[in-house]
């Protein structure tokens, strides 16, 4: 998301190191990354292709639908049958493959929606070989367990971090499901996490807070998969950097104690 322009629309300052973030991070060990063909629009998805096709074998790339971009940057919903299969075109043209690994269904339609007709759109592209697995975003327990007699659902995309608990529950049954959770705005998103118990922490681990909230991730659950936005080489390092930080049981439950109340 953050390889496009400010606010995720149009091109970003400086293609050459956009496309530098990916190489390295594919070559680092990288082998999932998240994406949407409505970030840009269009941008990110041509930037991957041209930094990494031939893809690597073993790289999975997790695309989104559901949405689109208004002229002025806005996001607007659009799962309409016409629209999600343009935007599975869309992501097959500018990715440059001829099957999507996954799309997740971006739910853009409130919580008390049924995800049905969209869902079961998807599914009928994944039918005709266009899409090889399926899962879901932004999405309630109700809506999750309604899109599962759908079709097979492989993860789940929700918003998630050390400070914005409110999936807690969701994720040990997800875990106990065998399906993947990913937490978008790991570190906050738009507003970076904020907290004395989280800059203590790093301090005392000699690292910076925003390691401190990935690894608090990483080790909350074996099933999370982690989408740490950056346009930036220094950022990619820290951020990769966050697997190997060990954090001491004691400090864990510090951060366990962590509610949405802390500013994100």
């Amino acid at each position: 998301m953050r390889l496009s322009g400010p606010g995720i629309f149009g091109p970003p300052r400086d293609q050459k190191t956009a496309k530098a973030v990916l190489r390295e991070a594919v070559s680092s060990g990288v082998n999932h990354i998240d994406t949407s063909d409505y970030y840009g629009p269009h941008i990110t998805n041509q930037l991957i292709r041209e930094a990494l096709h031939p893809y690597p074998d073993d790289l999975v790339i997790v695309t989104k639908i559901g949405a689109r971009r208004g002229a002025d940057g806005s996001w607007l919903p659009a799962s309409s049958p016409a629209e999600l299969r343009q935007a599975v075109h869309d992501n097959l043209r500018n990715l440059s493959l001829d099957e999507l690994d996954v799309v997740n269904l971006r739910n853009m339609l409130g919580s008390e929606a049924s995800i049905e007709p969209p869902l079961t759109g998807l599914a009928n592209l994944q039918r005709q070989g266009l899409v090889r697995h399926i899962g879901l975003s932004n999405v309630t327990p109700a809506q999750i367990a309604e899109g599962r007699r759908i079709c097979e659902i492989v993860c789940v995309q929700n918003q998630y971090n050390v400070a914005y608990r409110h999936d807690d529950a969701l994720i040990d049954r997800l875990a106990g499901d065998r399906i993947a959770y990913v937490p978008f705005f790991p570190l906050g998103g738009f507003t970076p996490l904020q907290s004395s118990t989280l800059s203590d922490v790093a301090d005392s681990l000699g690292a910076t807070p925003m390691q401190v909230a990935l690894a608090w991730l990483l080790r909350r659950a074996p099933h999370i998969l982690l989408i740490p936005g950056t346009s930036s080489l220094a950022h990619l390092r820290e951020n990769l950097a966050a697997a190997e930080l060990k954090l001491p049981d004691e400090m864990r439950q510090r951060l366990d104690g962590l509610t949405s109340q802390v500013a994100n």
